[in-house]
């Protein structure tokens, strides 16, 4: 798991809780919806760190042998 997948399960949890358990009001700030803003955040960095992790699982190393025949 990566670092960028971890960061986006905090910016869903952190989101959820501002989104659906906070009451509190902030004058000029919406809460509902920047926890909404946090879990979108949170979910595009969950799919951009398992795309990130997926495509550096499918390096191959290619060994080349050459002869010095003359």
């Amino acid at each position: 798991m990566s670092t960028t997948t971890g960061t986006g399960i905090a910016l869903l949890v952190i989101g959820a809780i501002l989104g659906f358990a906070v009451r509190d009001s902030i004058p000029g700030v919406n809460l509902v919806l920047v926890g909404y803003i946090c879990m979108g955040a949170g979910a595009l960095a969950i799919i951009l760190g398992l795309i990130t992790n997926a495509q550096s699982t499918k390096r191959t190393n290619v060994v080349e042998h050459r002869s010095d025949d003359v």
